[in-house]
């Protein structure tokens, strides 16, 4: 009589499928006035990229923040939300500050900068004593009542971030991180007592594992 044997076969995995990107191109704010939705975003600076008209029925404005990837859209016939319903949409800027500033500038009603010491916690006055990313912010809104929030990120968390894809949208971008970079060198050279000739190597590891979320050389 024969036997039959049977063999456990290490099972196989299914081939893994690379994500297909998805980048986020264009909000939809609703406004109720669309030349005075206009003329606001204009006086931020924005680019604008388009007016299309096709008819009585449509019309869209597309504008740009400075440095940003993504757009909004409004107009007539682009959505049913109400007016002013668009809120607490993110602005991240590398200076609270200094954008603060800019905006209040340009005429923009601009709350104070301010804080939180903790999750749950009411907002404090000015920005994070220490600066720390994602702890410092402002707002503002359109004529319609539409909120924006500024929020200071110099530093991602870790994992938000490709490490191997270190990108800034504008000069200014690149330079506020150059000058990061620099001021932390500066206290390095303080430590280690000598001048370091290899700087520039030392900055773009500074300004990649800032960008990534990964502990700063020291």
């Amino acid at each position: 009589m024969s036997s039959t044997q049977v063999h456990d076969e290490p099972a196989t995995e299914p081939p893994r499928v690379r994500a297909v990107d998805m980048k986020l191109e264009v909000i939809v704010i609703p406004v109720a006035d669309v030349d005075r939705a206009k003329r606001f975003y204009d006086g931020l600076g924005w680019r604008l990229d388009a007016d299309f008209v096709k008819g009585e029925a449509f019309r869209v404005v597309q504008f740009t923040p400075s440095g940003s990837p993504c757009s909004i859209h409004f107009g007539k016939g682009v959505t049913s939300a109400e007016p002013g319903s668009a809120q607490r949409m993110y602005l991240v800027v590398s200076d609270i500050e200094a954008a603060r500033a800019e905006l209040v500038e340009r005429g923009v009603d601009v709350s104070d900068v301010f804080h939180r010491a903790a999750v749950g916690e009411g907002p404090l006055s000015g920005p994070d004593p220490e600066r720390r990313s994602y702890n410092s912010f402002a707002t503002f809104s359109d004529p319609d009542g539409n909120s924006w929030l500024l929020q200071e990120i110099t530093a991602r968390l870790p994992g938000r971030v490709d490490a191997a894809d270190t990108t800034f949208t504008s000069a200014a971008k690149l330079a506020a991180a150059l000058r990061r970079a620099a001021a932390a060198h500066g206290e390095h050279e303080k430590r280690t007592g000598q001048h370091n000739e290899g700087w520039p190597d030392w900055y773009a590891e500074y300004i990649v594992r800032e960008q990534a979320g990964k502990p700063l050389p020291s």
